[in-house]
């Protein structure tokens, strides 16, 4: 079966997509934004996934991508097309090439138009494929910089698209309205740019005609996605969380582990969200933690050392969660959550005060 993600970044209005084989748990990410890879690497890791590669749709000017921050953790390949110039990928594709994942893979397609170097990944059935910014849901890329060319970019949707089965599902780089997905058959019967009997010259004057305004980020993200999103100078660390050992949730969480939180606890605020019956309950507390209940938090935040590291911790680390959620939002920015609560903390047997047997 194919394990398969859709993920979105507002931002940029991006989709990165994940992929993986689960007979071998091998997986690659189509697209990946830079800002994203903390959500992506969650992702992977709680999945249970290795991911063997990053591909490249194009040169995005959007966006940065994350691939040279995921090969740094993961060691994953950067591919992209051959055609593009950038530099420093590991692999570098052209028409008809395979990306293997596991048992599975998707078969590159040339599809030229928005730039010289636009790709659409295949899955290997032809069930699924990921047009990047050439062929958008009811749309189209833009062709009008980047060596953009909109004949180019009609031959390409209607030589290697829409000759595609009719079923196959189309996954585009951007949607602007909330949409998702789209059919081979869809487009060709309803995209206003490409589908029914519209030309290749009618086409390419509607497309030199549409003055749009150049993305807002392209000066940073063109030069950056030419050196596969390396950042120039030195890179540290993917966060500045490096004051214990944390592990980053997908849903946007820092966590401590208890045998991580006893080695750090010295360093560190630990704020209780319990209610005052259930601190002195039989559960008990832990020694120097502070009571703020949930319901209270908000309004107690001044109270906090802005200088030190804050760990929530609640019954089970639902609560908690949401106070570090509070705390970020207030300006907190070295906040985790202590995973499992009190439940896991007593359960390891580490020592509490007023608890029952």
């Amino acid at each position: 079966m194919l394990i398969f993600r859709q993920l979105f970044d507002p931002q940029s209005w991006t989709y990165t997509y994940l992929l993986g084989d689960d007979k071998t748990n091998e997986a690659i990410l189509v697209d990946p934004v830079f800002e994203q890879v903390r959500r992506d690497a969650a992702l992977i890791n709680e999945l249970g996934l290795k991911l063997v590669a990053t591909a490249e749709t194009h040169v995005h000017a959007d966006h940065v991508t994350g691939g040279w921050m995921l090969k740094r953790q993961f060691g994953s390949d950067i591919v992209i097309s051959e055609a593009s110039n950038a530099e420093g990928a590991d692999r570098y594709v052209v028409d008809g090439d395979m990306i293997s994942f596991g048992k599975r893979y998707i078969q590159v397609r040339a599809t030229p138009g928005h730039t010289d170097g636009c790709l659409t990944y295949v899955l290997d059935y032809e069930s699924m494929a990921f047009t990047g910014d050439c062929l958008l849901i009811r749309g189209s890329g833009r062709t009008d910089f980047q060596q953009g060319e909109a004949r180019d970019m009609y031959r390409s949707v209607h030589t290697k698209i829409f000759t595609l089965p009719e079923q196959c599902l189309l996954y585009p780089g951007h949607d602007y309205r909330g949409l998702t997905v789209t059919s081979v058959s869809e487009e060709r019967k309803f995209n206003p740019r490409l589908g029914g009997q519209i030309g290749e010259q009618d086409f390419a004057g509607y497309m030199e005609n549409l003055n749009l305004p150049h993305p807002k980020q392209i000066d940073v993200a063109v030069p950056a996605n030419m050196r596969c999103g390396q950042p120039e100078g030195e890179v540290d660390a993917l966060d500045a969380q490096t004051w214990a050992a944390l592990k980053y949730t997908f849903a946007g969480i820092w966590e401590i582990e208890p045998q991580a939180f006893e080695e750090a606890a010295d360093r560190a605020q630990l704020i209780d969200v319990r209610e005052p019956v259930e601190y002195d309950g039989p559960l008990g507390h832990i020694h120097d933690s502070t009571l703020i209940p949930l319901g209270e938090l908000a309004k107690h935040t001044d109270e906090l050392d802005r200088e030190r590291p804050i760990v929530a911790v609640c019954r089970s680390g639902a609560r908690s969660a949401q106070a570090v959620v509070l705390l970020q939002k207030a300006g907190f920015s070295r906040v985790a959550n202590l995973a499992g609560g009190m439940l896991r903390w007593r359960a390891a047997g580490y020592a509490v005060e007023n608890g029952g047997d």
